[in-house]
């Protein structure tokens, strides 16, 4: 039986699911400390040792990201294909309809495994990402965003919208501010975009991100 978890290794163990589950892959022990504003990686590693004590995780301790959730469910056969419906980049606007389209009838898709995230509601679909304006959100060029398709948000939520004025589609966090909205970038060289709640119609929520890595 489990033993259990102090508050620090909850907080460790939550941070460690999400990471993966928006990520596919667990976070370094810098990661965690950085994110849960833990005072050393020394104190990181050994609520590691605890938490694999307790069966909690498996890790081999000679890999940058050993992690392993002794939980997790093994990668499935089955794969579930998210239509990849444009680019996040200045020039038209990317058009999604009321109804997600079947990813077999679409030219261009994303397969995922469901154990990756929580994919029991429809909406998915996915976009590419041009340009650094969300690198401190870890969203970097040529990434792809995983969305939800909605027409609200709330404050703080990252979502695609489409700016009327400047005829563009972009991701950034969304705060409605009385008479306008500000859509803020993750990047601290950025400057927040400003524009009338008309001008801004709301594509879709974030969900996740598959990282990209340079070859």
């Amino acid at each position: 039986m489990k033993t259990s978890l102090s508050t620090r290794q909850r907080d460790m163990m939550q941070y460690i699911r999400r990471f993966a589950q928006e990520n596919n892959r667990t976070p370094t022990l810098r990661e965690i400390m950085d994110a849960l504003h833990i005072s050393s990686t020394s104190v990181v590693d050994y609520n590691l040792k605890q938490l694999v004590a307790k069966g909690e995780l498996r890790r081999n301790p000679k890999i940058s990201r050993g992690i392993e959730l002794t939980d997790a469910r093994p990668v499935s056969e089955d794969r579930i294909s998210i239509p990849i419906m444009g680019t996040i980049a200045a020039g038209a606007p990317i058009e999604v309809p009321e109804s997600i389209p079947d990813p077999q009838t679409w030219g261009d898709t994303v397969e995922l495994n469901p154990t990756m995230m929580d994919l029991r509601n429809e909406g998915l679909f996915a976009l590419r990402v041009k340009g650094y304006s969300m690198v401190d959100a870890l969203i970097a060029d040529g990434d792809i965003v995983l969305m939800r398709h909605q027409q609200t948000a709330e404050n703080g939520e990252t979502v695609a919208v489409w700016l009327d004025h400047e005829k563009t589609t972009t991701l950034k966090k969304f705060y409605h501010e009385g008479t306008r909205v500000r859509l803020q970038p993750a990047n601290v060289t950025m400057q927040p975009i400003y524009a009338a709640p008309d001008e801004v119609a709301i594509q879709g929520k974030l969900m996740g991100v598959i990282r990209q890595v340079a070859r």
